[in-house]
């Protein structure tokens, strides 16, 4: 997607095309209008309103607490940025648990009231038939599967998956369900690069990787971790483009030394009054103090 002037928007066709032609693709979270704005002027071909806004925008220890209206609003603010990516809406924590009805429900709002072009949900084998009836409705669903989340407390934490011969059968497993189920790309999330080609050996959809190397069709990273701005820790698997922070908290340090030492504002950032003016409304007040 290089000549920015021939650029359309991404549908899943196109994506097909990329991994037809042996490009890979790129896959970021976005969560505001400004950043998402940015990353498709830039030419990202897929943007992830990712669950992960619960700790990177609102601050919690995990991706559990977002809601499914806080998603809906972040999801409202970056469609309105993008002309050309792929737009993604990650379907929270029991935004699918309760019952397919209640999943195909919030899936639908993700594309009605936030205009995404697909959604994503975690899990594998267990899932399977609440992505079934997505599809059926109607929805392009991506898979997720690996290092999930959502279900880290039944995983033991933030661990790899599938770093032993019955752990890799199980991914591959929830893998071909999946797609069985309809999906037509799955995310695999910390998983070890052996593992990660037998998958994408094992099916015939797209494989996107978030850490789980580069054998996969396409790359996903966290924003505020390539940019250095999500501090609480740092993945093995994220590379850090830049560190915001720092530029970040250099300039808010320098806007407090030169608001306190009082050479800001300076004369360039003042609005002016004609001087006639100025003796108007002198006059003006003094009349009516007296």
């Amino acid at each position: 997607m290089a000549d920015k002037e021939k650029r359309k928007k991404i549908a899943i066709p196109d994506l097909y095309a990329l991994r037809e032609k042996g490009e890979k693709i790129s896959w970021l979270t976005a969560y505001d209008y400004p950043t998402a704005l940015i990353m498709d002027q830039a030419g990202i071909e897929m943007i992830l309103v990712g669950d992960s806004a619960a700790m990177t925008m609102h601050g919690h220890p995990n991706t559990m607490p977002i809601t499914m209206d806080e998603m809906i609003s972040h999801a409202k603010a970056v469609r309105r940025a993008v002309k050309y990516a792929f737009v993604i809406g990650d379907m929270p924590f029991l935004a699918y648990h309760r019952s397919v009805e209640d999943a195909i429900w919030n899936a639908g709002r993700f594309m009605k009231e936030a205009g995404m072009d697909a959604i994503k949900l975690e899990g594998g084998e267990r899932v399977a038939p609440i992505v079934r009836g997505i599809v059926n409705a109607g929805i392009p669903v991506i898979g997720h599967i690996g290092l999930t989340p959502q279900s880290s407390a039944m995983l033991g934490g933030f661990r790899v998956q599938g770093k032993s011969a019955d752990s890799a059968l199980t991914q591959i497993r929830d893998a071909k369900a999946l797609v069985d189920a309809g999906v037509f790309a799955i995310l695999l999330e910390c998983i070890p690069t052996p593992v990660s080609a037998k998958i994408r050996e094992s099916v015939d959809v797209l494989i996107f990787s978030i850490g789980a190397g580069p054998v996969c069709d396409g790359q996903l990273l966290i924003v505020h971790d390539m940019l250095g701005l999500f501090q609480a820790f740092q993945p093995k698997f994220v590379r850090q483009y830049c560190n915001l922070s720092e530029i970040m908290s250099k300039a808010f340090g320098d806007f407090i030394k030169d608001v306190k030492a009082g050479t800001f504002p300076a004369k360039e950032h003042e609005y002016s009054i004609p001087e006639e003016e100025v003796k108007k409304l002198e006059a003006i007040l003094a009349e009516r103090k007296a």
